[in-house]
């Protein structure tokens, strides 16, 4: 049997999760490639205007798994990983977009409803609709979770060690051996990239933002390498969160970065026709004048070209290292 894994939306966050326990079931995992104009136009086709780019992307990708061929599509339908707080509506109703829109592919999909009371989603509720699929035992489904379970904390505790979620699933499934860090005597910037994952990670959508910052010898802090803790050390001194799951995370990363001595700057990548960051990008944009650390917001689209972002992330990060030689020499 083959399973299809759109590799859009929060598939970097969760694909260590998903590949261990359909594999461990014996389901072939199929994946699509990382996202291309191909995928992007077949998205934006057959969405409606009104949709943010990653949604479109998603429905790309999915699809782009129509043409591959493969038994069933998994489409969670994503509810909330934490009491009183949700995902945005386009997440939990784009099982019901993608069924509706597309004749016959219902019959592909799975889709389970996922809620959690923490980011681990490797819950037996979650997974149950499997048993009757795969034609499997609870005891094997339980066993299977178990095991992803466990790759999923690992690839959790690479990203807290500073990798970024690619590296830190490269980690977690043995494809690559973890290196010692080797410290430079060089003056390091660092920049806190504040952005969801399907933004930060996807290198079609955000034209490989984290390779363009460091190929200028800048570090990137993301929000998936603070701990847990921390973050909700820095909700917690909010009067009001935001709602939104992953919206109140780049919150609180915003602000931890904010509060990193080590962190020179912010940037916040941002799709168009995002609701929850039309809140969350005004509110850091805000804090910078508070901090005195530098801000900018870049907001993408499938008509973003990569030679303007190369130019905007030159002009920020010189600007950062014009700003840090003059405070150094006491102007």
């Amino acid at each position: 049997m083959k399973i299809g894994i759109p590799q859009s939306l929060l598939y970097t966050y969760y694909y260590p999760l998903w590949k261990t326990y359909f594999e461990h079931l014996g389901v072939e995992v199929v994946v699509t490639p990382t996202t291309t104009k191909e995928i992007m136009d077949l998205g934006v086709k057959n969405s409606v205007p009104e949709l943010c780019v990653p949604i479109k992307v998603y429905i790309g990708h999915v699809l782009k798994l129509v043409e591959m061929d493969v038994d069933y599509i998994y489409v969670p339908r994503f509810v909330s990983i934490q009491k009183g707080q949700y995902f945005c509506p386009k997440f939990m109703g784009l099982p019901d977009m993608v069924r509706h829109s597309f004749d016959g592919i219902e019959k592909k999909l799975i889709v389970p409803t996922i809620e959690a009371t923490d980011d681990n989603i490797a819950l037996y509720k979650n997974f149950k609709i499997f048993e009757n699929i795969l034609k499997i035992s609870s005891k094997e489904n339980k066993a299977a979770l178990d095991k992803a379970e466990t790759v999923w904390k690992t690839f959790r505790k690479y990203c807290l060690k500073g990798n970024s979620a690619i590296e830190a699933m490269d980690l977690a499934f043995g494809d690559v051996v973890e290196e010692e860090t080797i410290t430079s005597n060089e003056e390091t910037l660092t920049i806190g990239l504040v952005g969801y994952v399907y933004n930060v990670y996807d290198p079609f959508i955000s034209m490989d933002i984290i390779k363009k910052i460091r190929e200028m010898g800048v570090a990137v802090k993301t929000f998936e390498m603070l701990e847990e803790t921390e973050m909700n050390k820095q909700l917690k001194k909010l009067s009001k969160n935001l709602f939104w799951t992953f919206s109140d995370k780049l919150l609180a990363a915003g602000y931890s970065f904010y509060n990193d001595d080590d962190v020179d700057g912010l940037i916040h990548i941002t799709a168009f026709g995002c609701g929850p960051d039309s809140m969350l990008g005004k509110l850091l944009e805000i804090e910078s004048s508070n901090f005195a650390k530098p801000f900018m917001t870049i907001r993408v689209d499938e008509h973003s070209g990569e030679n303007h972002l190369q130019t905007r992330i030159e002009a920020f990060v010189d600007m950062i290292r014009r700003k840090k030689h003059k405070t150094k020499r006491g102007a």
